[in-house]
């Protein structure tokens, strides 16, 4: 069957008809992620992203239902409260980004439309864009303060887990100025386009040096890509893992991988590799993780190099700090009033 944009549109729809009719609880449903690009598949596979709103609580906040071996559905359940109240979501940069510009496939009693009325205003002006900013930077930060203080030799999957948080809450910083937040998959792909609209376009190579100390040939790229997948789908089966570990999940990421590195940019593969990898690893016995350990170590993300890993970071952080600063003195706003 030949799967298109249009296909995976419909199907998202159908779901929505489908789950409206037998969950009244249901306020709201919207597309969000790739399925709202020209172009949502990477290496033939693609996910669609649903968010159901509920009047009340939802007992399960997340579920993965494959449709076929390159796609699934991914479906958010989320309460109406987290939408309350809808004008401080201009300072949330995941939600609020989420809501800015959705596809509405569903609602009842005006819940989207009011909540996003509320949220648009004034959302990509400078002051609510650069509190979003601060506040990822802000976590990112306290993620750096802690890692510092832990020893060479008591370095984790949890506390690589952890520092791969802080660098994604950091380089999302920087995207939300531009409106955006980056997705896991196409992180490295997207990002230097951010880089260069901001006038820092060296925070790319930046980025690199943060998740490698030399940037690995693309065969040696290629050929972790087995150990991954085999402590990806060893990991889905444990109950530490997260969601995104899901099996129907494992061809969506090697798909992407492989396009990757078959493309202009092999090297865009690494963050979402190391990510997931750590991601399983932190799920499954430490004799179970040898090949994810001797990976890291190489890209210096283990061991004594992980230091110097954290002052990428750190620099990182001030750099954009540094820049942040300037918009908003650019702008005559006061820092202390924005971080209110």
């Amino acid at each position: 069957m030949r799967i298109t944009r249009n296909t995976l549109l419909r199907l998202a729809k159908e779901t929505v008809q489908e789950r409206a009719y037998n969950d009244k609880s249901i306020l709201a449903a919207y597309l969000t992620g790739s399925l709202l690009r020209e172009d949502p598949f990477l290496g033939g596979a693609a996910d669609i992203d649903l968010v159901f709103v509920h009047s009340e609580r939802p007992i399960v906040q997340r579920e993965i239902l494959p449709l076929s071996e390159n796609i699934h559905l991914d479906i958010a359940h989320r309460a109406k409260e987290e939408y309350l109240p809808p004008r401080a979501l201009r300072k949330n940069p995941w939600l609020g980004a989420e809501l800015y510009d959705p596809m509405l496939l569903y609602e009842t009693e005006h819940f989207f439309e009011f909540t996003q009325a509320s949220l648009r205003a004034g959302f990509t002006d400078i002051a609510p864009s650069l509190q979003r900013a601060y506040l990822l930077l802000d976590h990112s930060r306290q993620i750096w303060m802690d890692l510092r203080r832990r020893a060479a030799d008591s370095l984790s999957a949890e506390t690589l887990t952890l520092y791969f948080k802080g660098v994604y809450h950091a380089v999302n910083a920087v995207a939300t100025l531009d409106g955006a937040f980056l997705t896991e998959r196409r992180l490295l792909l997207d990002f230097p386009a951010h880089a260069e609209s901001l006038g820092n376009p060296a925070w790319t190579a930046a980025l690199y040096a943060m998740i490698s100390d030399a940037a690995p040939a693309p065969k040696d790229l290629a050929a972790w890509i087995p150990s991954w997948e085999a402590d990806f789908l060893a990991a889905s089966d444990s109950s530490l893992a997260e969601a995104r570990l899901h099996p129907a999940r494992a061809q969506y990421y090697r798909a992407a991988f492989e396009a990757m590195l078959n493309g202009e940019t092999p090297l865009a593969a690494l963050w979402a590799l190391l990510r997931t990898w750590t991601l399983a690893a932190a799920a499954l016995p430490e004799e179970k993780i040898a090949a994810w350990s001797q990976t890291l170590q190489s890209l210096g993300l283990l061991g004594e190099g992980f230091q110097d890993r954290l002052r990428e970071l750190d620099s990182f952080l001030d750099s954009i700090e540094e820049t942040l600063e300037a918009k908003a003195a650019a702008n005559g706003l006061e820092i202390s009033a924005l971080l209110e």
